[in-house]
């Protein structure tokens, strides 16, 4: 092994076994999908029932009003990885001249007028009918009991609540009373209910015991998007505040959640060290982690190791070179010739030679033969951050970090999301990011009990940007699960919350596992980093000129290697950054693995 060596105690084993695995960011929605393995569901089955109920125990990272992308691969057809589209578009109103007309010169990072068409809810029972085997209400057991009955409140959720109390009481009166009864936030450990989303997940269940199992599931599909559609078209039209500061109706009706279905689409993919690595297309942020690691691919082990200076230094190079790419190129209507160039061998040479000695400062999108590059986005400096060759405190809580989470008074968050992966004995595999819809994002619409998302904050109000806002328009999304093939065979399913840094992130991992020979728990627990020298993808979209965010647990030698070459560095937390996890399959044998995100000591992988 040429990398660094791991930590020699792990914070938690990786777990081994033949069964099932199941890895997610919160111990109940691992233990719920588990039980559906338990049972005799499969992995489709299982990462369904651990979704639903993410939605009850996690609602400042994800909610039904939200969205939703996974990648995955069935025991059937295991050499063609699927990617699931639940990334509902922009309503039919959602246009640049109505925005423009609003004052906006960006889409609030909260409140409904930044809302997508809710995707997460759809997508999932679609999943289920096309590749489950157990019927809804059976499935949606594990989360009615958790709204119903209750679960205990996590310390992130109530602080989330704090950081957004004044909001609540002076403008969003309906998710006050849902967060706040008595005028104030629960206390951490406290045992609260969502009686209002689970008697309308009864609903679905109900309904889903229409006809065959199929026929039940698409019935309940009707049924969501009857209800959420009414309500939330009536709801949304009363102006309420925004994270600009002024008060705005949104502009989602009932026909836009009707015409709404999720979709299948083949996976996008690139070779690394002799494995597949599958991700989501270009109206997600997935390509960003293929073309990192095709500029990567073209160099010596030593330089890919990130615990050392040369190493994070070409890793966090190579990530800006990526991430130029995806601002001017991605979005919607990309081109597949311009994706297909961008994903070239000799083009991740191109790039590759751009990596210097030093920290680059500018943001550097490449070119692509017969095209016209756009423009890039509004580059705004972030209002505080380190200079160039120093390093800075985090201007976040470290337990704000550490759950990939930053929410300040008016609802406004960056970094967002959980994560699930499922593997069962006969080889069906999942890696799945559910988002959006966090109680923080906008009002609360009582008729539903829960709020909409905020995703069209990721679109420009630019008529040249490949992801502008645009009606019927899928947002350039930041959710991207990763499925890794060896052989035609999956191996391994991983992801993270963290928004512009779950693929950051996931390049750590796969690097530390796949060059450097750690195992996964491994490399989940090595220290972490991440550039934020790019365009933001959340409100108010800034950017830090050669900035890296690093766990302090990186070592005072490596650390001031990067600021020697210029890094604007900010030292984070030793736990701080990342929220990784992933499942574990090797065709070989038949063993199984899981392993999970120790920071904030919440997510939680199980097996046998």
């Amino acid at each position: 092994m040429s990398f660094t060596a791991p930590p020699p105690h792990l914070t938690r084993p990786d777990l081994r076994g033949s069964f099932g695995m199941v890895a997610s960011t919160h111990w109940i929605a691992s233990a719920s999908a588990q039980a559906v393995l338990e049972r005799g569901g499969n992995a489709f089955d299982a990462a369904v029932a651990g979704a639903f109920v993410l939605h009850v125990v996690e609602p400042h990272l994800n909610g039904p009003g939200g969205d939703m992308t996974a990648v995955f691969a069935t025991a059937a057809d295991p050499a063609s990885p699927i990617v699931l589209a639940g990334q509902g578009p922009a309503p039919a109103g959602a246009t640049i001249e109505r925005y423009r007309a609003e004052g906006l010169e960006l889409v609030p990072g909260s409140g409904a007028l930044a809302a997508a068409v809710p995707g997460a809810v759809d997508a999932w029972l679609m999943l289920l009918r096309d590749h489950g085997t157990w019927r809804l209400g059976e499935v949606l057991a594990f989360a009615i009991g958790y709204a119903l009955d209750g679960h205990p409140v996590l310390d992130r959720v109530c602080a989330t609540i704090s950081g957004v109390a004044d909001l609540f009481r002076d403008h969003w009166p309906t998710s006050a009373e849902r967060w706040m009864p008595g005028g104030r936030p629960p206390a951490p450990g406290q045992m609260v209910r969502s009686t209002v989303y689970g008697s309308m997940l009864q609903e679905l269940a109900s309904a889903g015991e229409t006809g065959t199992r199929e026929e039940g599931i698409d019935a309940a599909r009707a049924r969501w998007r009857e209800r959420v559609g009414a309500a939330a078209s009536e709801f949304v039209g009363d102006p309420h505040r925004h994270s600009d500061g002024a008060d705005h109706a949104g502009v989602i009706t009932a026909a836009d959640v009707q015409a709404f279905s999720a979709s299948y689409e083949p996976a996008m993919t690139v070779r690394f060290r002799g494995h597949t690595i599958a991700k989501t297309g270009a109206w997600g942020q997935g390509p960003v982690l293929l073309q990192a690691l095709a500029i990567l691919d073209g160099l010596e082990d030593d330089r890919l190791d990130p615990s050392t200076e040369l190493g994070a230094h070409t890793v966090l190079e190579a990530l800006k070179l990526a991430l130029a790419d995806r601002d001017v190129w991605y979005g919607e209507d990309a081109d597949p010739a311009v994706l297909a160039h961008l994903l070239s061998p000799g083009y991740a040479a191109e790039r590759r030679s751009l990596i210097g000695e030093s920290a680059s400062r500018e943001v550097r999108p490449g070119e692509v033969p017969g095209h016209v590059r756009p423009s890039l986005p509004p580059l705004r400096e972030a209002y505080a951050g380190p200079a160039a060759g120093s390093v800075g405190e985090p201007t976040v809580p470290a337990d704000a970090a550490e759950d990939g989470l930053e929410t300040d008074a008016l609802g406004r968050t960056r970094g967002d999301t959980c994560h699930i992966d499922v593997v069962d004995r006969w080889g069906n595999i999942v890696s799945a990011t559910p988002s959006g819809g966090w109680l923080q994002s906008s009002p609360e619409i009582p008729a539903l009990g829960f709020c909409l998302g905020t995703r069209l904050q990721m679109t420009w109000l630019d008529e040249a940007s490949p992801s502008r806002l645009r009606p019927g328009a899928r947002p350039r999304t930041t959710l991207t699960p990763t499925l890794v093939l060896r052989d035609g065979e999956p191996v391994m399913a991983l992801g993270s919350p963290g928004g512009d840094q779950q693929d950051q992130w996931q390049l750590l991992m796969l690097l530390r596992v796949l060059v450097g020979g750690h195992t996964p728990q491994q490399a989940i627990d090595a220290p972490a980093l991440h550039t934020t020298s790019m365009p933001g993808s959340f409100w108010p979209r800034t950017w830090t000129p050669a900035g890296a965010v690093v766990e302090g647990r990186l070592g005072d030698d490596v650390i001031a290697g990067l600021v020697a070459r210029g890094h604007a560095v900010t030292r984070s937390g030793d736990w701080s950054l990342g929220r990784l996890s992933a499942v574990t399959r090797d065709p070989s044998s038949g063993w199984l693995g899981a392993a999970a995100n120790p920071r904030g000591a919440q997510g939680y992988a199980v097996g046998r």
